[in-house]
């Protein structure tokens, strides 16, 4: 069984995005690893190539910035890389996400159950949303809990929506990312994936929100909302401590780590219906009305 790892990236340097780590996290678990650069200008490429792996494959794009609405750019550059791989068994990563170490043999353990089962199509991962630093998570129905993050590498499986998760299409000369498609059948799996989307400076969380804004939104709404304010993340509805142990490729960045953030929960800005849900979910441990872009199969 061959197993190929694919993501994609463009100025990772630029918008404080952990890729090397990311891409480090994934090295050990395929046996080829496409990387789809967008052209980017601050050594993203270079530090990729730097990194010397013979299972790297980097491929090299410019954005088309006529796909400038709902996320469709990142479909189509995870596309690209997904177009490229060649192995039985597909592992993504966005460039803001990292295993644990500690989870290859799991994860290699999952895909060969799975890989015997024919109504699987793939394997579902919790999320670890960092919040503010990296001691802090944002655990609520504001969050996804979790994605597809290893599939079946079929042919017939896109990207769906701005990127976060995949469909089967039966007929792939009627793909749209942002609708159709079937739901993949998952195994769900307990081993989590740290997000670390929302941890770094607060002024570089801004720089990045205010250019990405522009692949969801046009110059009129840009122009009425864009300011350069630092990014305050106790605007948030609520956070929880982290203790746990962080994957190993993460210990320079976050020995690096240059701002302070305390964490304020009477700044909370969760709102009455949210903490009825919230309330419920705690007690059940049941989420109501989640979207689930996959169907959980048991095995």
């Amino acid at each position: 069984m061959k197993i190929s790892g694919f993501t994609f990236i463009r100025n990772g340097f630029t918008f404080g995005y952990p890729f090397v780590q990311s891409i480090q996290s994934l090295l050990p678990l395929v046996d080829e690893l496409v990387v789809v650069v967008g052209d980017s200008t601050d050594g993203t490429r270079e530090a990729i190539a730097a990194i010397n792996n013979p299972k790297i494959k980097i491929i090299d794009t410019k954005w088309d910035d006529a796909l400038r609405t709902s996320g469709k750019i990142f479909a189509q550059q995870t596309n690209i890389a997904l177009d490229a791989i060649t192995g039985d068994w597909a592992i993504y990563l966005q460039s803001d996400e990292v295993f644990h170490q500690t989870a290859h043999t799991q994860i290699k353990d999952y895909i060969l159950k799975a890989d015997k089962l024919n109504n699987v199509d793939g394997l579902f991962f919790p999320f670890l949303h960092f919040w503010g630093n990296f001691g802090h998570i944002r655990n609520t129905r504001a969050v996804h809990r979790g994605e597809i993050r290893v599939f079946k590498n079929t042919g017939n499986i896109r990207s769906y929506k701005d990127a976060m998760g995949f469909r089967k299409y039966e007929n792939l000369g009627n793909y749209d990312s942002e609708k159709g498609g079937t739901k993949l059948n998952v195994l769900k799996t307990e081993i989590p994936v740290f997000h670390y989307s929302y941890s770094r400076n607060p002024a570089l969380m801004k720089k990045k929100l205010n250019h990405f804004h522009r692949f969801w939104h046009d110059d009129k709404w840009l122009k009425e909302k864009t300011d350069e304010k630092l990014f305050d993340f106790n605007e948030v509805d609520r956070l929880e401590e982290f203790t746990g142990e962080h994957p190993v490729y993460m210990k320079e960045l976050i020995a690096a780590k240059d701002w302070a953030f305390m964490y304020n929960p009477s700044k909370s800005n969760m709102k009455l219906k949210e903490k009825i849900l919230n309330g419920f979910e705690n007690l059940t441990g049941y989420r109501l009305f989640e979207y689930k872009n996959y169907r959980v199969i048991k095995s």
